[in-house]
């Protein structure tokens, strides 16, 4: 019958609650008379046993009170109750005060008329308040109290965690049974009917099996005390939940589905320095700005950046159409659409990229367009040369023609003592830069940084689909280390590093502390609410896998090739001075390239960037994968 009626139409229950309203008010009255032995009965005495029951129904529906649902009753609607119930009576009170005085039928005074109608009229009353709102209570408690698939605790017993609860009741998805709080003066109290604990009671309601998932409901935690709460938690290999910051909150209440699985960002417990506005502002406000590469990670959250701070005109660059497509269609809602212009090119069209240079006289440059996927460069090696060597050329040489201010170049730890053609063409890029910084009017300044999370192919997005799909979690190797830092920052520290540079200035981002791999891997799982498969027992729910090292991948990566480097005004910023060659060598080696390549002579190729680029150990499987087929 329950679910009957929970499913039924909306005009359905509101005439339900209606009829159910009238029958009751109308009960109040009969209880009022039995009351007070009431047994001599009046005209008006029947009239009223109708007036009063159908008034105060129409005073409910006035005030709105049948548009909320009875399951999810509150203090507002309550009030509603007692607002409309009270008029309805006011109106009867005074229309039979108004009715008495006309009929002067009765010999008592309307004074005397008065007194001895007082105690009836309080009494019905004071018993059509308590039935109506009384049976209300009742209805809640029975259509509330439904059974979930999900048990979980929500964590933080603040402002946000009882929305989240309230929340939940609402969506019928999950049933709070606690709340998680470390402040001890809450400890065994109840809110919202809901018992606050102590966070190590987490264990045993764990080793219970009374909860299935973990909400932490703290938008305004630092990283540091979310990375130390989910340390805590891990361990019970439990699935968490985590609600929004804070800014995310800001426009409306708190949804279910506003709840996120915890990511990488939560794990790293990295914080994010605030951004010196000066220097996101220099190279950008009222300025006409390129984005090379802008539908890529990190070219797409320039150009957001860019667009947000206030550009003159903004040219997005890229070869991919959907990418294209995709970040112009994004920033039409944040930046003008007459200044925003999307360009389909590769920048190894020199041509085309002169005449973007001149036409729209731009002023900074933002050079992310690259070929980036270390096991794919292997397999390709003359296109990582074209398009990140002979790109960036064209690119720069194309800004210093049209005298643009600035050349920024997003290159990455991979360009140290490279193991791979993509970091070997990384650090000839920088080399480039560093050659024609010498002669040049435009600031040519190169952004060295590690791994970005979420970026296109990252190994951590490709973990959560595969502990998604049930395993296995695959993992090049037990020992490869790396260095972590979100798009948005890395972006954002980019603006502000390339804000800084005077002419031939590398510079390179404070990545925090390298992280094994393999460590992230076991926490993702953990914290899915799954295990992790025992060698030795089989048991558990997710298998780890060692697939090897890709070709020229390596153990761990660095961010300086010597050890000269020095402070900024920026914390997470450093400047490096490193060797550079000329002008001269540079033409010298770009033309043996071509030679190589049109033999498609590999092994030239890499003893071209071995003597180019100090460091650089090649992989003896470096291959272009069409030679190899062409001379099968």
């Amino acid at each position: 019958m329950k679910e009957k009626l929970l499913s039924s139409s909306r005009l359905t229950k509101q005439i339900i609650a209606s009829v159910s309203d009238f029958i009751i008010i109308l009960f109040s009255i009969f209880l009022s008379y039995l009351a007070l032995r009431i047994n001599t009965y009046q005209a008006e005495d029947f009239w009223m046993l109708v007036f009063i029951p159908f008034i105060s129904v129409l005073a409910i529906f006035f005030f709105g009170a049948y548009r909320s649902i009875i399951r999810y009753i509150d203090l507002n609607v309550i009030f509603t109750l007692i607002k409309a119930i009270f008029l309805a009576f006011i109106v009867y009170i005074i229309a039979s005060i108004i009715l008495y005085d006309l009929s002067k039928e009765s010999d008592l005074t309307l004074y005397d008329f008065i007194l001895e109608k007082i105690p009836f009229w309080t009494l019905s009353l004071f018993m059509g308040l308590v039935f109506t709102i009384g049976v209300r209570l009742l209805a809640y408690f029975f259509f509330s109290n439904r059974r979930s698939d999900k048990n979980v605790i929500i964590y933080g017993a603040g402002s946000a965690g009882i929305q989240l609860a309230e929340a939940l009741k609402v969506s019928e998805e999950m049933q709070p049974i606690a709340f998680l709080d470390k402040n001890t003066s809450l400890h065994n109290t109840y809110l919202g009917g809901i018992k606050i604990l102590h966070p190590k009671k987490l264990s045993r309601l764990v080793q219970r099996n009374k909860v299935d998932e973990v909400l932490i409901a703290m938008p305004s935690a630092s990283k540091y005390t979310l990375r130390s709460l989910l340390k805590e938690i891990e361990e019970y290999s439990i699935k968490v939940r985590i609600l929004p910051g804070l800014a995310d909150l800001a426009q409306g209440k708190v949804l279910v589905s506003e709840l996120k699985e915890v990511d990488i960002t939560d794990l790293l417990g990295r914080t994010e320095v605030v951004a010196n506005k000066d220097l996101i502002n220099k190279n950008i406000k009222n300025k006409v700005v390129l984005i090379t590469g802008a539908g890529g990670s990190i070219g797409s959250e320039i150009s957001r950046q860019v667009a947000k701070n206030g550009a003159k005109k903004v040219i997005l660059l890229d070869s991919s159409e959907y990418s294209l497509f995709a970040i112009e269609n994004e920033l039409l809602g944040l930046f003008p659409k007459e200044n925003l212009y999307a360009v389909l090119a590769s920048v190894t069209n020199e041509k085309r990229v002169s005449e973007i240079c001149e036409v729209f006289g731009v002023q900074t440059v933002y050079h992310a367009a690259a070929y980036k996927h270390v096991s794919l460069v292997e397999e390709n090696p003359f296109e990582a040369v074209n398009n990140n060597i002979l790109g960036t050329k064209v690119c720069a040489q194309s800004a210093i023609n049209a005298k643009v201010e600035t050349f920024v170049l997003i290159s990455t730890d991979k360009a140290v003592r490279p193991t791979n053609i993509m970091g070997a063409t990384k650090r000839f890029s920088e080399l480039i830069l560093q050659s024609l910084s010498n002669n040049s009017e435009t600031k040519m300044i190169m952004v060295r940084f590690g791994n970005v999370i979420g970026s296109s192919g990252s190994a951590i997005p490709l973990f959560q689909k595969q502990i998604r799909e049930g395993g296995p979690v695959t993992v090049t190797h037990p020992d490869v280390v790396r260095y972590f830092m979100s798009i948005p920052e890395a972006a954002e520290l980019v603006i502000q590093a390339g804000a800084m540079g005077e002419g031939g200035d590398l510079f390179v981002l404070d990545m925090g502390q390298p992280v094994k791999i393999i460590e992230l891997a076991k926490r993702l799982i953990k914290l899915s609410g799954l295990e992790i498969i025992d060698e030795e027992t089989s048991q558990g729910d997710i298998e780890i896998k060692f697939t090897g090292l890709k070709p020229g991948e390596k153990l761990y990566e660095e961010l300086l090739i010597g050890d000269n480097v020095s402070l900024t005004e920026h914390k997470r910023i450093l400047k490096a001075k490193e060797d550079s060659i000329s002008i001269e060598r540079i033409e010298s080696y770009l033309d043996l390239m071509k030679g190589a390549e049109e033999r498609s002579d590999i092994p030239s190729l890499k003893k071209i960037l071995t003597d180019a680029v100090p460091g650089f150990l090649p992989e003896e499987e470096i291959v272009d994968i069409v030679y190899l087929e062409k001379n099968k």
